[in-house]
């Protein structure tokens, strides 16, 4: 399978012969203060609750009548999937007084019920339904009374939210051309879930990012797994608006490049990592999409909850796929958890312990750079 972007393939090439890599205009540097204060991550956690973030995977919804509930940075949600197939969603609290009308983490009803009271919703509009006495309250206008509505929109298989309850956000702004264009060829809304893990690491959210976009490090700190894989330091990065993309070239093509031989955008010589701002990313592999949201904690700046998810389509699942997405994940998790997030625990623990000056990422540290880039224009730095 091609990645589709053979243009991309000849500047990888061009930077291994000569042994440069693309670079930003000016180096970026961050306040390390932004990975341990309290204020920054509470204003970070705020943002994350007015912009539309990747909350779950349409396979988690596969029957209309279906539904799924989760916090998200502590907002509680109910996930519909509607008689007509359309995805709906909202806050999972009773408009009497505050309990939670579903418990369950999935299943399929028509009415989700507080056990409280006994006030009903219903499934599809999130209308109020049911009040039990209702003849003993002044009055109950059963059209104001209906859940909070948060606007859940599918797209490539993600399901995006708006946490804030805001309904005039556009999925097509948002994502654009440019990444309709990079995810489509992967088919992700009939995809499943093949594997899902979750990690709460002593480390700030945007740490564990930096590690997994960053392309100067495989060389050093993985140098008999991964850095065996992908080339150090040469990169190609674009920019989808919000989002953004980067190549990266395999240790194959390095060794065909600088032989001068041909080399195409193929899975066999680049992958690639495509930012889902602010806190998503879709790894290319041949036979599957590593697909990665991290979450900062509710309390701690220094804490974060990784979840890893391999999305597959069913019909390229076999043993043989299987075979090699169990040792895809055994490469994955022994760079992580034996090499990466110790490492990033260490910078964690020194930011705090010294939380003054700031962090530089260098011209080729695009990808890294992006992240703080955007924050910064969202935070008004």
């Amino acid at each position: 399978m091609s990645l589709m972007n053979d243009d991309v393939a000849d500047l990888l090439a061009e930077h291994l012969r000569a042994g440069t890599t693309e670079m930003s205009d000016t180096d970026l540097r961050v306040p390390i203060s932004h990975f341990v204060s309290e204020e920054r991550a509470a204003a970070e956690r705020e943002l994350m609750t007015r912009l539309p973030v990747i909350i779950g995977h349409a396979s988690e919804l596969p029957l209309r009548g279906g539904f799924l509930t989760r916090e998200v940075l502590g907002v509680p949600l109910i996930v519909v999937r509607k008689a007509g197939g359309g995805i709906g969603g909202y806050l999972n609290i009773c408009r009497h007084r505050g309990g939670q009308v579903e418990s369950e983490a999935r299943g399929t009803k028509r009415i989700f019920s507080c056990r409280y009271h006994g006030w009903s919703y219903g499934r599809d509009d999130g209308r109020l339904r049911g009040v039990p006495y209702d003849d003993f309250y002044t009055h109950v206008d059963k059209e104001r009374h209906g859940l909070h509505a948060i606007r859940v929109e599918e797209r490539h298989g993600f399901l995006f939210a708006d946490l804030s309850g805001r309904q005039d956000w556009d999925i097509d702004d948002w994502l654009g051309p440019e990444v309709d264009a990079q995810l489509a060829p992967y088919g992700l809304d009939g995809a499943e879930i093949f594997l899902d893990r979750s990690f709460t690491l002593d480390i700030n959210w945007k740490i564990v990012l930096d590690g997994a976009i960053d392309v100067l490090h495989p060389m050093f700190l993985h140098p008999h797994g991964v850095g065996k894989l992908i080339e150090t330091n040469t990169s190609v990065w674009r920019r989808y608006g919000r989002h953004g993309q980067s190549f990266s070239p395999r240790t194959r093509m390095g060794e065909k490049a600088r032989a001068g031989e041909e080399v195409d955008a193929s899975f066999r010589y680049m992958g690639s990592n495509l930012v889902l701002y602010p806190n998503s990313m879709v790894i290319s592999t041949p036979d599957h999409v590593e697909f990665w949201t991290v979450w900062p904690d509710l309390h701690t700046p220094g804490r974060s909850t990784t979840q890893i998810r391999f999305l597959v389509r069913p019909e390229k699942r076999d043993e043989r796929v299987e075979a090699r997405m169990h040792r895809s994940w055994e490469i994955l998790e022994q760079a992580a958890t034996d090499e990466d997030w110790p490492m990033e625990r260490t910078i964690q623990r020194n930011a705090e312990a010294h939380p003054h000056g700031t962090f530089l990422y260098g011209r080729n540290e695009q990808s890294c750079q992006h992240l703080h880039r955007e924050l910064a224009a969202d935070l008004g730095d």
